[in-house]
């Protein structure tokens, strides 16, 4: 069978870390050109993808721009071609998503990465596959509301039978040390499955003693963020204020506030970090420079000019440098997840951002078993119980199998019990408030996220959570300014974005964005609104083979929603001028019954 493309929102992620990387760190117009080909092309534009266009677009070319005499665009995009080889053959080794520009053409492509690591069984989607209770606990279900009914790809927490034989060998293999080296003493494996819960969360990294590796310690903590300041001037000034304020609200890190010294624990420098201001290239700018403590790597590397740090658009600025890297999206966390480092909180939160990426029944459960192992340790983590609590939420409403018996008060239970953990965490409120919308209670839902928001402006997800509940609750002039500057900041933001982008526009009468948006919605695990929402932006662009498609491929994967898709828009609490339009445009599509 062949397997569906990478879903939107896994290209945004890739596309994200690759921007951020060291192979394109020095090169500031292929990373433009990317962004530019990838971004136009999950827009669905395609077929704009042309080398005048892109000359004018990205090249700053005029109408008269002649490819004949001026090579501008072939000449950058092989130099694309080859940082993109670099990369993925490098330090992009263990991407999910692979991207390419095929020749003869600017078009990317993208094909799901089935590398391994050598000498490891971790999987190019992350190093959760070397956990070997992951395959019984987060097998596939069948039959949830809004799960596929034909077959899926294997899900990206199971483990390979290769793996699994590479683990018994090296059983053998350890056993037989043992007795060679009794006098030595006696080395434990400990194996647990760290991620998904089936063992020891604080399990040590394999036994050292393997020639060319050594030990790797376990971190419970969250990364360590340290600010060095190494550039004068107002500019500077307000750059290290704006990034001090910002990392001070993010609760998925624990921020130092100092250059990293001497009387450090140097024990903790694999998941240290610290971002270094420097002097940029020209007169008035600034370069921000993130790097990891351990091994001096630069993660991300972006250069402010004086316009961008002026006083009112600097906070703009570091709200999306922060946001593409602090996040467990970001690049921090995905430098964590691709080291050898055994991580406990960070690796849950790590899959519980893979759900929100592409919502699905495996990722929900392996990041769902992960984190209620840390709360059944006795976590005293606030953020821990947030996440849980809409994970709990998003099994209510997609009628996922685990946990059993899920119910909305059980969710409100523990994000509670977040808030009072901690009353200053944005992602507890924004937890409460997404629970207290799917009840019903949609001003308490526009407090909560508001609220949320308050805590940590620097953060465009709290943004776009606050943008999103104004939308679903009937405030759409509000709410779509927010949420769409939210999605034009972060192109890795999740695809619930995007939904609510689609929603907010549809309603102001922007059919154009909305259409864009809705074409963003597609993923690797269907949704009945999805779905319709891509069966109506099809409509509104006059794609009417595309539409005819998904109107089958609803049909058949949901046909109690195709039947009556204003019984699952009740349900789910959306305003009634919303169902009521909504349902319109799905009968005219041919999709309900006409009543």
């Amino acid at each position: 069978m062949e397997h569906a493309p990478p879903a939107a929102p896994a290209v945004r992620e890739t596309l994200e870390r690759l921007l951020a990387s060291e192979t394109f760190g020095r090169s500031e117009r292929a990373r433009r050109l990317l962004r530019y080909l990838v971004e136009r092309e999950q827009a669905g534009e395609a077929d704009r993808l042309k080398g005048v266009s892109i000359a004018m677009d990205v090249f700053g070319k005029d109408g008269d721009f002649d490819a004949s005499t001026d090579a501008v665009v072939r000449v950058q995009a092989g130099r694309l071609r080859e940082l993109l080889d670099q990369y993925f053959a490098n330090e992009g080794v263990a991407e999910p998503v692979r991207i390419a520009i095929p020749r003869g053409g600017y078009v990317p492509s993208y094909e799901l990465n089935a590398i391994r690591l050598p000498g490891d069984a971790k999987s190019a989607t992350g190093n959760i596959a070397r956990q070997p209770q992951a395959s019984a606990e987060a097998a596939p279900a069948a039959d949830y509301l809004d799960s596929p009914t034909s077959d899926e790809p294997a899900p990206l927490m199971a483990p390979t039978a290769p793996a699994q034989s590479l683990t018994r060998q090296l059983r053998f293999f350890w056993a037989a040390m043992v007795l060679v080296i009794a006098m030595l003493g006696v080395l434990i494996l400990r194996q647990g499955g760290a991620f998904l819960g089936g063992g020891d969360t604080m399990a040590t990294a394999e036994t050292a003693g393997v020639a060319g590796t050594t030990a790797q310690p376990v971190f419970d903590s969250l990364p360590l963020i340290h600010i060095a300041v190494n550039a004068d001037g107002a500019e500077a000034a307000r750059v290290a204020s704006s990034l001090r304020a910002g990392l001070a609200g993010f609760d998925t890190i624990d921020f130092i506030g100092r250059a990293p010294d001497s009387t450090r624990d140097q024990s903790a420098d694999p998941i240290s970090f610290v971002f270094d201001i420097v002097p940029g290239p020209a007169a008035g700018d600034v370069t921000v420079e993130l790097q990891s403590v351990a091994t001096g790597r630069v993660l991300l590397s972006r250069n402010l000019t004086s316009a961008e740090t002026a006083p009112g658009v600097v906070e703009s600025n570091i709200a999306s440098l922060l946001t593409s890297t602090i996040p467990a999206s970001g690049a921090i966390y995905s430098y964590i997840d691709q080291s050898d480092i055994r991580t406990s909180q960070i690796g849950c939160l790590v899959l519980d951002d893979r759900y929100f990426l592409d919502m699905n029944a495996q990722t929900h459960e392996a990041a769902y078993r992960c984190l209620e192992k840390l709360a059944s340790d006795g976590t005293k983590s606030s953020l821990v119980y947030a996440e849980l609590a809409a994970l709990h939420g998003e099994a209510v409403t997609a009628h996922y199998r685990y946990p059993p018996d899920a119910t909305l008060e059980k969710a409100m239970s523990l994000a509670h019990r977040a808030v009072q953990m901690g009353p200053m965490n944005p992602h507890a409120h924004r937890a409460l408030g997404y629970l207290n919308s799917r009840l019903g209670n949609a001003d308490e839902a526009i407090r909560l996220t508001r609220k949320a928001y308050e805590l940590n402006p620097y953060d465009l997800g709290m943004a776009a959570a606050y943008g999103y509940g104004l939308i679903f609750a009937g405030k759409y002039d509000e709410g779509t300014p927010i949420l769409g500057h939210a999605v034009e900041a972060f192109s890795g933001h999740p695809t619930w974005w995007d939904y609510g982008l689609f929603v907010g526009a549809f309603m102001q009468g922007d059919m154009k964005k909305a259409a864009i948006a809705s074409e963003s919605l597609r993923t690797t695990a269907s949704k009945s609104h999805y779905l319709a929402a891509r069966l109506i932006g099809a409509k509104i662009s006059g794609r009417d083979k595309l539409a005819g498609e998904l109107a089958n491929e609803l049909t058949a994967e949901f046909p109690k929603f195709a039947a009556d898709p204003r019984a699952t828009f009740v349900d789910r609490k959306y305003p009634a001028d919303l169902t009521d339009r909504l349902v319109q445009s799905l009968r005219a599509a041919g999709i309900g019954n006409p009543s």
